[in-house]
């Protein structure tokens, strides 16, 4: 239910608003909502990593200052619609990409820069935990990051005290409490679902395996608290508000969920989080998600087992890469159609060329291309060369151009899903897509359906993401004293009236998507030459 403009401007006043916001790879985003669970003003902040010394990174001060201005823009957005400043909250909450390393002294002082999810150098590591746990371990888990520093003999390892994630560091910031949810957790180290906390005989055999180096502190001593959603996670520090307002106008004092990772608010966002259900992230990156019913039969690398918020087992797959590359041919098409003196905005670029790829053969006429900006774990490269490759038989043209460039956004996620539903024979009822792959209508819809041949819909509410998620987990943190679990919360509370668009598997795009798929595993070796011989 939409409220009326003077029960928002009261409501707001009265700090009543909770705010989410959430630190994706490429924009800093703050969603503001009222009392129903309604965005009422939003604001964000561009960004990108850096590529320094071999490594993907954000650098601390850069985290800051889209902080702050992902806030001020939506303090303006605000001010412009109900005429109010924004002076409490009445909760609020973190979330940003999951995994990586962030390392810190005793004294609170960063080791080395932030290493991301999108590095792809802890391959040594991983093989040696894979084994020492008998768990899936992927390259952008915190823990792999540790250990190949250890491999590697990195000198920072001695002042090791306290190791992050992104939504971890910056509410701990804001709180003073080095906590983190337990989804983001499950991203770090592995999480033991009936305790719904680290594996604890997994530190112990992390501890006996680095016992040789003589480190002064162990695993758990490390980590954060774990903690799962409803959960009170500190409070706004004084310190903490002139971090988000400088200004000095934001109060300290509203309460905060445990921060969690975009995954875990991926899953709020689409109403995922009950068994059988699904979603599909895809930007920058993608990752599908599906809440078990049981465990796997077998260690699967292609996997990651992470948790929902509050604790059911999730296997994901994820592949580094989705949209960068079919954004960097948009824009060259954007730029062909100005040096012929017509302008086009982005959005009808984007809507007419996607579109134009629903013409395309199903099997994308025999083209090839990987989008591979950056390492890929799932098909076990380091590093990334986008190309794009045919023979002369091919039927190169624009919509099979367009159509090779979505689908093989799809093909390394794919690969992983195939295991999971098809190999483990998981059962899936529908798959939830957010992100940018799915803002032309239709489009991405009918060709994640026929990647997961399972049928796929996006919320009108989708839009809004992650931001919303963990605005929506902040939210719950209040009012979860009605007793109410997370699934039933946002059944009865956030989704009962939301409206999606569904999209069936079409049995042709099936067999064509599968077609393509042969030939992007056939391909791989071209990629690896393109990976060892283009510098």
């Amino acid at each position: 239910m939409t409220l009326p403009v003077s029960e928002i401007r009261e409501l707001i006043l009265n700090g009543q608003a909770t705010l989410g916001i959430e630190l994706g790879s490429t924009r800093i985003k703050s969603v503001l909502l009222d009392t129903q669970n309604n965005p009422i003003a939003t604001g964000g902040h561009s960004w990108s990593s850096e590529y320094h010394d071999g490594v993907w990174t954000y650098s601390l001060n850069n985290v800051w200052n889209g902080i702050r201005e992902s806030y001020r823009t939506m303090v303006d957005d605000v001010k412009a619609k109900y005429d109010v400043e924004i002076t409490k909250l009445s909760a609020l909450g973190i979330s940003a990409m999951m995994h990586g390393y962030l390392a810190f002294s005793k004294e609170g002082q960063l080791l080395v820069p932030f290493r991301t999810w999108r590095n792809n150098f802890t391959f040594d590591a991983t093989q040696i935990l894979m084994e020492t746990f008998d768990y899936p371990i992927p390259q952008r888990w915190s823990i792999a990051h540790l250990y190949q520093a250890i491999l590697n003999n990195e000198s920072h390892v001695n002042e090791l005290n306290f190791m992050t994630t992104l939504s971890g560091y910056v509410h701990w910031q804001l709180t003073g409490k080095k906590v983190l949810g337990v989804g983001d957790a499950s991203g770090m180290f592995p999480v033991d679902i009936e305790i719904k906390d680290f594996n604890r005989n997994m530190q112990t055999r992390f501890n006996e395996l680095i016992k040789e180096h003589g480190y002064p502190w162990a695993i758990e001593e490390v980590l954060p608290e774990v903690l799962l959603a409803g959960d009170e996670a500190g409070y706004l520090t004084d310190e903490g508000a002139k971090l988000l307002d400088p200004d000095g106008r934001l109060e300290s004092g509203c309460v905060l969920c445990p921060p969690e990772g975009d995954a875990g608010t991926g899953m709020v966002a689409t109403n995922s989080v009950a068994e059988r259900t699904g979603n599909v992230s895809a930007g920058t990156s993608i990752f599908a998600m599906v809440v078990l019913e049981r465990e796997l039969s077998k260690v699967h690398q292609e996997l990651d087992l992470v948790t929902t918020p509050t604790g059911k087992l999730v296997a994901m797959a994820h592949s580094n890469n989705c949209s960068s590359n079919i954004d960097s041919w948009i824009k060259v098409f954007k730029e062909a159609v100005e040096s012929l003196g017509f302008n086009v905005e982005m959005d009808t670029l984007y809507s007419t060329l996607y579109n134009k790829a629903l013409e395309g053969d199903k099997d994308c006429g025999g083209l090839l291309a990987y989008g591979y900006l950056s390492g890929e774990h799932m098909t076990h490269f380091e590093e990334g060369r986008p190309l794009f490759t045919r023979t002369a038989e091919s039927n190169f043209n624009l919509a099979n151009f367009i159509r090779v460039n979505l689908q093989t956004s799809l093909g390394a996620m794919k690969m992983g899903m195939d295991i999971l539903l098809k190999e483990e024979q998981v059962k899936l009822d529908k798959m939830l897509g957010h992100g940018g792959l799915f803002k032309t209508k239709g489009v991405g819809q009918r060709f994640m359906a026929a990647a997961v041949n399972a049928p796929v819909a996006v919320m009108d509410t989708a839009g809004e993401g992650g931001a919303w998620g963990i605005a929506l987990l902040a939210r719950y943190a209040i009012d979860k004293d009605k007793g109410q679990s997370l699934e039933d919360y946002l059944n009865q509370n956030v989704f009962h009236n939301s409206n999606e668009s569904v999209i069936e598997p079409d049995l042709a795009d099936v067999d064509g998507f599968e077609v393509f798929m042969e030939r992007y595993k056939a391909g791989l070796p071209i990629e690896r030459a393109a990976v060892d011989h283009l510098n």
